[in-house]
């Protein structure tokens, strides 16, 4: 038996206690629905009043009108948008939102076959992560097209009956798009040759065309399986398939897998006077002015980048500073090309010094990829070492603002990292919600470390024959066709399979492989106000203990400390980067290590899962070393934060990151295991045992 619906004075109520004031029309015109439609209802006015009473408010006052135009689902869709602008632009911003409901409405009805970008982004942020090639962003906008740096996708597709049609239409364009980057239809300037012909608009058109025959014969070849989508999603629009465009005997032909932008541009005077063919639905624009912008600033950039690299790597071969090189020595360095069928010229660039091949730092194998896409080669200006061989991430040049006063004016100031942020109660991300930057930590004095070292001699010679051991050590192949031992199980598995009629395998021996250890760790330290005294000695001398031992194992580890003061100042601290040596410089960093603010999770997790993408490592750790829940004076706790913390830890995973965190809160097991995992954790009780256990635990998760 369905309980009666609420009364005028129980919805008052319900009002009184959200502090939103409406007219009684509104209270009164809820009183007609069941109670199960006027308690979603009301649940949707408490989400806007959880955000602004104004905006509740303005809310509630339209939703009489909303209910006659949409479903509840679409209603709450209305508020999520309002929601999002409100945070970028206010109350005004978000009445704008609200006021479009028309348009919503029937923006919603076109959804009910169509699919919104929000609901798929982050399938195609992962999926666009797994093709080669520079980094893309996914955003939207009026347009599709791509600026080399991101793909620009429409804020919904409604082209086809079925859902998953438009999402297939998602992929496919995301696809066509990163194949403009990654076969090199930028490689050449395109204003200089459409200025040529009479209409440099047209002459883009047919450009354009061209680059879509060319790029649906790259697509045939290197991804079958959505060129096979490719062509279904034609037949279902009636659109003529790319491979049977027919636009000129003699054109026809001429274009094939091998051919290169720069021949469609030989083209262009042949079939400049003839008919366009209709583009397809997925094949977006060509915008080359935005192109270029990019492409402009990145070169420059990554020119400067590159020749910093190698610098570096001379400063290493030959032991003395890049400024002492004469400029013989800085051309030692030579690109060779060797055969690799995975990329698009069939060839990729190997540094050699002296005729023998080296190991280029972290993150230069992709820089190399970046800019064989925008040029198809290395030229020989760039292996010319800079002057200055202190290669970073981030050029010095770029950071034009004073360390201390970097939080000036607003939290958008060029420099900062924008990072999104997961709202569990509107299960969506907050865009670009949480501002980031990185913080210079000053080098003090190495005495803490010389103490530290001092106080657990005993300890670190055991951890130092520990390590030694496991760096030798050699692990068992299971399931092996050959080796020293039986492996019983198999052989109990195998002997089971031939009892019931199948094939007996032979893989019933075990032995022992020693593997090389390709390990990248992060370890990211909490430097929260909470960690003030006792805790923050026992975390220095963590990593103290820790350095020491992993400078014996030779696997490659980075130190930052996080801290922050709403979403707007999130800092880390980079204590140890992966290039820096662990040397008194950073020891004094270590020791320099002091307590500041609050501790804002997710956004941190998230700046080093984007870290991780420049490192090349089989296997990427990130270690959290923190004393309690997150935690931020903006309302970033509870709940609130576990889930975002969770999600951004989700990201860690599907990224290929393995996440573990080591905590002194002793309440720790009652948030921990829904973050991170039951076995991705560990709590420890007393924290004078903390310096003792760290070194221990990462023995233990990297065996």
């Amino acid at each position: 038996m369905s309980l009666p619906p609420f009364t005028l004075a129980e919805i008052e109520e319900r009002f009184d206690d959200m502090f939103v004031e409406v007219s009684e029309a509104v209270m009164q015109h809820l009183t007609q629905f069941d109670i199960q439609t006027q308690d979603a209802l009301l649940m949707i006015i408490e989400k806007a009043a959880s955000t602004s009473s104004g905006l509740a408010f303005q809310f509630a006052n339209r939703l009489q009108r909303a209910i006659e135009l949409m479903e509840i689902e679409t209603i709450e869709m209305w508020l999520d948008q309002a929601i999002d602008v409100f945070d970028s632009k206010g109350l005004y911003g978000a009445i704008e939102k609200l006021d479009e409901l028309e348009s919503v409405a029937s923006h919603a009805k076109q959804k009910l076959t169509g699919i919104a970008f929000e609901e798929v982004c982050n399938m195609l942020e992962h999926f666009v992560t797994g093709l080669n090639g520079r980094k893309l962003k996914i955003e939207t906008d009026k347009k599709t097209y791509t600026d080399t740096e991101n793909i620009f996708l429409p804020g919904m597709l409604n082209h086809f009956v079925e859902k998953d049609d438009n999402f297939q239409l998602y992929k496919c364009t995301v696809v066509f798009l990163w194949a403009q980057n990654w076969f090199g239809t930028w490689r050449c300037n395109f204003n200089e040759v459409f200025s040529q012909f009479k209409n440099p608009a047209r002459a883009q058109a047919w450009f354009h065309m061209l680059e879509i025959i060319r790029l649906d014969l790259k697509i045939q070849h290197e991804l079958p399986g959505i060129h096979r989508q490719m062509q279904r999603l034609n037949e279902l629009a009636g659109h003529t398939k790319i491979s049977d465009i027919n636009i000129s005997g003699e054109v026809g032909g001429v274009i094939t897998r091998n051919s290169q932008s720069s021949d469609c541009l030989n083209l262009l005077a042949q079939v400049y006077h003839l008919e366009l063919p209709p583009l397809n639905h997925y094949c977006g624009c060509l915008l080359a002015d935005k192109v270029e912008l990019r492409r402009e600033i990145r070169l420059i950039k990554e020119k400067e980048l590159f020749r910093q690299a190698i610098a570096h790597v001379l400063e290493d071969k030959k032991d003395k500073a890049a400024s002492e090189l004469n400029d013989e020595e800085r051309r030692e360095i030579s690109a060779q090309q060797i055969p690799d069928p995975n990329m698009p010229e069939g060839f990729k660039y190997r540094l050699e010094l002296d005729g023998e091949p080296i190991e280029p730092p972290d993150g230069v194998e992709s820089l190399m990829s970046s800019i064989i896409q925008d040029l198809g080669e290395i030229p020989d200006d760039y292996l010319v070492a800079a002057g200055d061989g202190n290669y970073k991430a981030t050029a010095d040049e770029e950071k034009k603002s004073d360390d201390t006063n970097v939080w000036a004016g607003t939290y958008h100031e060029e420099g900062a990292f924008l990072h999104k942020e997961w709202d569990h109660r509107r299960q969506r991300y907050k865009k670009n919600w949480c501002a980031l930057r990185e913080v210079n930590i000053t080098s003090g004095s190495t005495t803490f470390v010389k103490d530290t070292i001092s106080k657990y001699s005993g300890i670190i010679k055991n951890l130092r024959r520990t390590f030694e051991i496991l760096r030798g050590e050699d692990k068992m192949l299971k399931k092996q066709p050959y080796g020293d031992d039986i492996d019983i199980d198999a052989l109990v598995e195998a002997w089971a399979d031939s009892a019931s009629g199948m094939e007996m395998s032979e893989n019933i021996f075990t032995k022992m492989h020693k593997e090389e250890r390709n390990i990248a760790l992060i370890f990211m330290v909490d430097m929260s106000g909470s960690t003030k005294g006792w805790i923050n000695d026992a975390e220095r001398e963590s990593l103290v203990l820790l350095s020491e031992a992993l400078e014996i194992l030779g696997d490659r580890y980075a130190i930052y400390g996080f801290t922050g003061n709403t979403r707007k100042r999130c800092e880390v601290y980079p204590v140890k980067t992966f290039d820096d040596d662990y040397n008194d410089e950073v020891k004094g960093r270590i020791a320099n290590i002091t307590p500041q603010d609050y501790t804002r999770l997710g956004v941190f997790i998230r700046h080093f899962n984007q870290m991780f993408e420049t490192v090349e490592a089989k296997t990427k750790i990130l270690i959290t070393l923190s004393d309690g829940k997150p935690e931020d004076y903006d309302g970033y706790r509870g709940e609130y934060g576990i889930e975002d913390t969770r999600m951004a830890l989700l990201e860690s995973r599907q990224q290929g990151i393995h996440p573990f965190c080591i905590t002194i809160d002793k309440e720790g097991r009652d948030y921990l295991k829904t973050m991170y995992g039951s076995a991705s954790y560990v709590v420890i009780d007393n924290v004078k045992q903390l310096p003792l256990k760290v070194a221990d635990i990462y023995r233990n998760i990297t065996r």
